[in-house]
């Protein structure tokens, strides 16, 4: 089967898959390709004189739409239409027209729609994430008319795939008809992400570690007040710019400031941004991850932590309320709220046998449940389903 991957705004960087929507992309589709499958991700072109390239056997092409440079969620949407347009040309011209295509945000998905009615081919949509649920957790990002496209995509496209319950509900409440919808979590690469291997040097102190964008919903300030609560745990944050960058970035300077503030900043070390290939010595060296956010539409670091044999305290928000499974792999806390977050640091530390409990159980649900093989199985079924709707060719989404 042919299947076409379209991720607008998350291209594979420096030989390795980028994190969050880049992870899962690459990740699927390479999942996808060792089962058998034909698939080509279609990426905005972010770099003058950017050539297609092969990233773990798949095709990445990447399409001249808008300025050669790397753009923000929010400003994609002019240039969704000549994202759209050029895989009309190419889908008709080059004699490869996939069975199927799958989106992956709002603006590919109104780019894949609209190529999929003038060319036949039935599309599925992930959204990673919902303006309108983005918007009731005060961490919305533009532009106003994303959470009507939203809408109006989910009743355009042909399936669309929910991470978690909670999305799930969210769609519904769009007006998504429950029919279209399927309940398909993302995966973790369980030949990167495993407890055996080398890990970060590391002190004395107990290591929490927290993974993720220097920004305000990822509520790293939350871990660094929790700290007070552990007198004898450091927090180590993994995300941002790289390392030499962090002096100017505003969000690695408000950490810092947190931390002074609070009296822990000889405890709390910002890492910066570091490759995907490094990211299992971090979770190795850690004794337990903490996933903070205020809103996380589902959340791949607490996945790949379990799969590295690493407990997870996590707010019990979107995905993560569903992968850490309370009292079996992690606990779970409400979000916005460092001392029940402290709290939950400081027994989980204090209690060796259910620190072991938790970390053996993390293993065995993040590869049983959890493996990107399974999810691409699951997809897979979703895809043949679709594979003889071949539709009449017809007009743009909107």
């Amino acid at each position: 089967m042919r299947i076409a991957m379209i991720s607008e705004n998350a291209d594979p960087s420096d030989g390795a898959w980028a994190g969050g929507r880049g992870a899962y992309v690459g990740d699927l589709s390479a999942a996808l390709a060792a089962a058998g499958h034909e698939v080509r991700v279609y990426t905005r072109r972010i770099g003058e004189g950017g050539g297609d390239v092969t990233e773990a056997g798949v095709p990445v092409v990447r399409v001249p739409a808008g300025p050669a440079k790397p753009l923000p969620d929010a400003e994609l949407l002019p240039y969704t239409k000549d994202f759209s347009r050029w895989l009309v040309d190419r889908w008709r011209g080059d004699g490869w027209t996939p069975t199927v295509a799958h989106a992956h945000f709002w603006t590919s998905g109104l780019a894949a729609v609209t190529a999929g009615r003038q060319t036949g081919v039935p599309v599925v949509q992930s959204y990673h994430e919902l303006g309108s649920a983005a918007r009731r957790n005060n961490v919305f990002a533009g532009p106003p008319q994303r959470p009507g496209y939203e809408r109006v995509l989910g009743r355009a496209v042909d399936r669309v795939v929910a991470q978690s319950q909670d999305e799930l509900r969210e769609l519904v409440r769009m007006g998504v008809p429950r029919s279209r919808l399927v309940l398909i979590p993302g995966g973790v690469d369980d030949d990167l992400f495993h407890p055996e291997g080398p890990a970060k040097e590391r002190g004395p102190r107990r290591r929490v570690l927290s993974v993720g964008a220097l920004t305000e919903r990822k509520g790293h300030q939350d871990v660094i007040s929790a700290l007070r609560l552990v007198p004898d745990a450091e927090a180590v944050v993994v995300g941002g710019p790289p390392a030499d960058a962090l002096d100017g970035d505003p969000g690695a300077r408000e950490l810092r400031e947190l931390a002074d503030r609070f009296d822990v900043g000889d405890r709390v070390h910002l890492v910066g941004g570091v490759p995907r290939r490094e990211m299992p010595l971090w979770y190795r060296s850690a004794d337990l991850l903490v996933a903070a956010p205020w809103y996380e539409p589902f959340g791949l670091s607490p996945l790949e932590a379990m799969a590295c044999g690493v407990p997870v305290i996590g707010t019990a928000v979107g995905g993560i309320a569903e992968t850490v499974v309370e009292g079996l792999t992690g606990d779970l806390v409400p979000p916005r709220d460092p001392r029940a977050l402290g709290t939950a640091i400081r027994r989980l530390l204090g209690d060796p046998v259910r620190h072991l409990a938790y970390a053996t159980a993390a293993i065995d649900r993040a590869r049983q449940v959890y493996s990107w093989k399974r999810v691409a199985g699951q997809l897979s079924g979703v895809y043949t389903a679709l594979s003889g709707l071949r539709t009449r060719p017809s007009g743009a989404v909107a």
